[in-house]
């Protein structure tokens, strides 16, 4: 039976000046639960991801890095550098609850919209922020983008193998945690601004984002922990053999936090490593144990080993591709994709919301705008007459 839709946040209002994934993700996440999300873009051009896609993505023209992030959203084309444009602007932070922003440092300020002057006329706003590096960062003005962090943070060079060149993930993780994190801070915010009637501004960097995803490899480096890479491909800088990716006879197969005797057993008790069945050897022989496996797992198909290495309670999982994934069992069992009719760029697949809520479902109620589709109906919604609007239209202002 299919659930209503998600009504969660129904009443929130939020204003953006968001771009690339992290803003548009966060806006994202609470449009799914039922806020109503304006997004405030420049007239003409419109936010620099309808004008950019990865892998060259551009069904019917359209970018799929714009649609992926911006649906359950309306776009109002305002000139922020015009007079009108900021006043127009302020009159719709009056309106909402939240303001989210992830330009660099400054910007808002520039265009007359910081913090001091939003609050000016909505002292209950929540201003949710988020940048590179912070706003009080001497490094404020570096370009905060997801490769540049993972590389700053430790996360690329945390990645790999001893004596190989730095590894980063192969997705924008630091961008897609930075935008969970942002869309958990405006809840708390919101939920803070019930009990107390406060406004508040928070903020999310992505460089302490990267640093959360490494909890675990940084705290067991800041408490003098044992975290060097491996010089053979295990997966990670802190956990013993055999945690790691192996080839098998036709693809490969990970192997997770399993002991070796029990992974042993399961092999059959190979001699290759019976040196290493005491548990404390783990860690301090793990490129040893990786030299040995190699050739024993690479004897079978991944399938086979599934079978075997399950059934002997070893942690294990085939490394799927993409057209693996999306044909896993696991994978088909959450039914993760959304499909939709989008009028220029047809049928188009993008990721459901990823929470799942008894009391209703996140889905598609908006599609992803077309540049200023609603900035008419935002500016009747201010109460501007149909003269007023063509007159700032004529003028470059929305």
């Amino acid at each position: 039976m299919a659930k209503p839709p998600m009504r969660m946040l129904s009443g929130i209002k939020l204003l953006c000046f968001t771009q690339f994934l992290l803003g548009p993700a966060a806006a994202q996440y609470l449009g799914d639960l039922g806020a109503e999300v304006v997004k405030v873009e420049a007239p003409g051009s419109g936010a620099w991801e309808r004008h950019w896609s990865g892998g060259n993505t551009y069904p019917g023209g359209v970018s799929a890095f714009m649609m992926l992030s911006h649906r359950n959203v309306r776009s109002v084309t305002l000139n922020l550098k015009h007079p009108k444009g900021r006043e127009l602007a302020l009159r719709l932070a009056q309106r909402c609850d939240v303001l989210v922003e992830n330009f660099r440092p400054g910007v808002m300020e520039r265009f007359g919209l910081a913090y001091s002057d939003v609050r000016a006329h909505n002292p209950r706003i929540i201003y949710a922020s988020a940048s590179g590096y912070g706003s009080d960062s001497p490094f404020r003005d570096l370009p905060g983008q997801d490769l540049l962090i993972q590389a700053i943070s430790g996360l690329a060079a945390i990645t790999g193998c001893e004596g190989e060149a730095p590894v980063p993930a192969g997705a924008a993780i630091v961008d897609q945690h930075a935008a969970a994190l942002l869309a958990m801070g405006i809840l708390g915010a919101l939920f803070h601004r019930e009990r107390t009637g406060e406004g508040q501004r928070i903020e999310v960097t992505m460089v302490q984002a990267a640093l959360d995803l490494q909890s675990e490899p940084v705290v067991y480096w800041l408490n003098d922990g044992q975290v060097e890479l491996p010089r053979e491909r295990l997966a990670s800088a802190f956990h013993e053999a055999p945690y790691g990716i192996y080839a098998t006879g036709d693809g490969y197969l990970a192997i997770s936090i399993t002991s070796i005797a029990t992974l042993s057993k399961a092999l059959g008790d190979p001699l290759e490593l019976a040196p290493y069945l005491d548990r404390q050897a783990a860690f301090t022989y793990r490129n040893e144990i990786r030299q040995a496996l190699d050739p024993l797992l690479r004897a079978k198909t991944t399938a086979e080993w599934l079978d075997a290495l399950r059934a002997a309670g070893v942690w294990c999982a085939p490394v799927n591709d993409y057209e693996h994934v999306f044909a896993d069992p696991v994978i088909r069992h959450i039914d993760p994709i959304l499909e939709f009719d989008h009028p220029r760029a047809g049928r188009v697949k993008v990721l459901k919301h990823p929470v799942r809520y008894e009391s209703g479902e996140p889905g598609l109620e908006r599609l992803p705008p077309a540049l200023g589709q609603h900035t008419d109906e935002i500016l009747k919604e201010l109460g501007l007459d149909d003269r007023e609007i063509t007159e700032l239209h004529a003028d470059g202002v929305a």
